[in-house]
């Protein structure tokens, strides 16, 4: 069901994050979305064990779950507010995760789930407070180009108020999602101890 679900390789990157984390973040995804249990998803189920909530910080949530006896540390949140000209849209999230342990290291990995399939080739803008991010995007999410971009970010959404993302379309609607970013920070600092991330 989501094997087939493959990310692309960040075009920038010296190294191949298609494995692992992203398909992790596409099972919280799912599970978020509709609430089912750990045994519907299409890994092994041995790969991972039950999330453990790290809290509740206003619109963000924190969580941890082994995958094969290592930590994964995993922030999301919803939009305050969606706009566009839409009849419908799936869900609708961004995801921040830590693989400490991974070589090379991958913290403040991003991605963002539209709840529709971008333009074939676009990109996606975020803003925070007016510092602007350019995605890419394949499918139904966009991510940064790069681990220092991430990394950008995130400090960018630790000190910011609010983050806008405008994406389009495959059919050419045009979308803007609203996240408040109060309790992003405590969320953040919940996973960054989880996994040891200074």
């Amino acid at each position: 069901m989501f094997m087939a679900d493959i990310f692309p390789d960040r075009k920038n990157e010296a190294f191949l994050i298609k494995d692992g984390l992203f398909m992790q973040l596409k099972f919280f995804k799912w599970m978020l979305g509709v609430i089912a249990p750990l045994s519907l998803f299409a890994f092994p189920l041995t790969a991972i064990s039950a999330e453990k909530s790290l809290g509740t910080f206003k619109d963000w949530e924190a969580y941890s779950f082994d995958e094969k006896g290592k930590t994964v540390c995993v922030v999301w949140g919803k939009p305050a507010k969606s706009e566009g000209k839409y009849k419908k849209r799936g869900d609708i999230r961004v995801f921040i995760a830590h693989r400490t342990w991974a070589r090379p290291k991958r913290v403040n990995e991003i991605s963002f789930e539209a709840g529709y399939a971008f333009k074939k080739d676009g990109e996606a803008v975020v803003s925070i407070d007016g510092k602007k991010f350019e995605l890419f995007t394949d499918g139904d999410t966009a991510w940064n180009r790069s681990a220092p971009d991430d990394a950008a970010m995130a400090r960018a959404m630790r000190v910011g108020k609010k983050l806008i993302i405008d994406g389009v379309s495959s059919r050419g609607t045009k979308t803007k999602d609203t996240y408040s970013l109060f309790g992003f920070t405590a969320a953040h600092n919940a996973i960054n101890k989880a996994c040891k991330v200074k």
